[in-house]
């Protein structure tokens, strides 16, 4: 179990700096669509590209997000009974849940999405649109994170096992939205 811990730590390691970064892409993603509404409504300019950017950064937010988010227990829930049961049936909830709808699910969207990007990158598939961007580091970014979340996954698997056998303790506590 040991060294399946390891595993686990060097797992949320590559989330938590995943995570950063994916957050400093949220910034680039303001600062380049003031900068482009500044310049069309300023100089009547606008590129394609730069509407393009903003998609791909928006993916990569979200698809190498997902993991800081799975490692920071701050996904989303369906709070059917999760609130309401102790914190051991709250493990196994999430255990149960890892192992039947997260890691097969992100396995086969990651697998399903490798000929999506192989193709794109074996054809050099750019936008349609006049000055768009190439299209396959946007397609690469759904392996990406499937395969990081996955991995995520993997680490939040362990942690619970560990958990449940009392050599480690985790926070399962959970609120429920506000709205």
């Amino acid at each position: 179990m040991s060294a399946l811990l390891a595993v686990s730590r060097l797992i949320d390691w590559l989330s938590r700096i995943v995570g950063k970064f994916s957050e400093y892409m949220v910034l680039f993603c303001c600062l380049i669509s003031a900068g482009n509404a500044i310049v069309r409504y300023t100089f009547n300019y606008s590129s394609n590209g730069w509407l393009e950017i903003q998609w791909y950064l928006f993916a990569f937010v979200v698809m190498l997000g997902a993991s800081h988010a799975l490692r920071n227990n701050e996904h989303v829930r369906v709070d059917l009974i999760y609130g309401a049961v102790s914190e051991k049936a709250r493990i196994w909830i999430d255990i149960v849940g890892l192992i039947f709808l997260l890691l097969p699910a992100c396995i086969y969207l990651a697998w399903l999405c490798w000929p999506f990007f192989a193709l794109s990158y074996q054809q050099g598939e750019i936008s349609g649109n006049a000055g768009g961007l190439i299209r396959w580091p946007v397609k690469l970014i759904l392996v990406a994170g499937f395969a990081l979340l996955s991995l995520q996954g993997v680490s939040e698997l362990i942690k619970r096992i560990a958990a449940l056998t009392g050599r480690i303790s985790i926070d399962t506590t959970y609120e429920k939205p506000l709205q």
